[in-house]
């Protein structure tokens, strides 16, 4: 087992086990994918991974980070994103999407304009949603507190979105399930101080994201994978923590999860997080032997000999690089001649 090794999830198996980390590109117009898109995914496709993910594309209009995220709440979309899934397996890499609602983090600037929360006049958005009435940071609206029918409609909308991410070629799903947004901000019981169903004891902030998964396994083909992107710590002593991540991801397998992509924090705009090479693979690695279920390790990979390294060692099943694939598409081509396997780039960059 190395970084070049084939693996397998359900019946959709990837050539390597690298894969292109979601990543915003604050490039979309009403929810729509982009000749950016396109470019930049295919890009990556060409490049040698075996997995490119769509940045977060959101499940709701009101659910966007920004005004200029993906989406995929219309059946409008499904065209555009048609075209970069085939282009994708035409050059033997497979196509994943993210699916996500920001939360009380929504209807924010993008990096460049101020990353700021934005008013309604400035192009941004009111209510937000979250599971309490809390805001993210200061200058952050404070969303409403969803109501139970509020949450069924959310569980839907999730379906839905999977129905169209299969008919738009998506082998794979992966849930947004970390980095302050909406499922985190119920998993954790510093943004959730509900007293319902959805409050208070673990089964209970953990109930939304287990039915979202069980609502996407009736409307996504059970022959295709779903992974969860969790924030496996939030680096503070009160909130969501590895123990509970460990204990969420023996249950999430147990309902139809197949890999569990390891992050961390994004929900406490203060936390100390040591940053370091591999600063979160350690998560990755626990949650793999703990709870069973196959992980993703990303977070500060980014030497070929750090990622094989990891791979080798049984930390994770899969790297997921992001920073690394924008500055270099052709990461995983480097990788290959430096791990001793050759050249991965297509026929026509057999020169290169």
């Amino acid at each position: 087992m190395h970084l070049f090794s084939e693996v397998s999830f359900r019946n959709v198996t990837l050539k390597n086990r690298i894969a292109v980390s979601p990543m915003c590109q604050y490039s979309s117009v009403d929810g729509f994918s982009s000749e950016w898109h396109l470019v930049h995914l295919g890009s990556r496709a060409v490049g040698g991974a075996g997995l490119i993910f769509t940045e977060a594309s959101a499940v709701t209009e009101d659910g966007r980070i920004s005004p200029h995220d993906l989406g995929i709440y219309d059946d409008k979309h499904v065209d555009g994103l048609s075209r970069i899934t085939s282009f994708i397996e035409s050059v033997g890499a497979v196509p994943g999407i993210q699916l996500a609602h920001a939360g009380r983090k929504s209807s924010t600037a993008r990096p460049w304009d101020g990353g700021k929360p934005l008013s309604v006049d400035q192009g941004g958005w009111t209510p937000l949603f979250g599971p309490s009435k809390l805001s993210f940071a200061d200058g952050y609206q404070t969303p409403e507190e969803m109501t139970v029918r509020d949450i069924a409609d959310l569980i839907s909308a999730f379906a839905q979105a999977a129905s169209r991410s299969e008919q738009a070629g998506f082998k794979v799903i992966e849930l947004h399930a970390a980095h302050g947004y909406l499922i985190h901000e119920f998993l954790s019981p510093i943004s959730n101080q509900r007293t319902d169903q959805y409050g208070g004891s673990f089964a209970n902030r953990t109930r939304l994201l287990r039915e979202i998964v069980t609502a996407l396994r009736e409307s996504w083909p059970d022959n295709l994978p779903i992974f969860v992107r969790l924030s496996t710590t939030e680096w503070v002593e009160e909130g969501w923590n590895i123990g509970e991540s460990m204990e969420l991801g023996a249950v999430l397998k147990e309902i139809g999860v197949d890999l569990i992509d390891c992050s961390s924090g994004g929900n406490i705009p203060k936390a100390s997080i040591p940053l370091g090479p591999g600063y979160q693979t350690a998560f990755a690695e626990r949650i793999k032997r703990e709870a069973g279920v196959p992980t993703g390790a990303v977070g500060m990979i980014t030497s070929p000999t750090q990622a094989d390294h990891i791979i080798r060692s049984g930390q994770a099943d899969i790297v997921l690089l992001a920073r690394e694939m924008l500055r270099d598409p052709y990461w995983p081509n480097r990788a290959s001649r430096e791990l001793g396997h050759g050249n991965i780039l297509p026929k026509q960059y057999e020169r290169a």
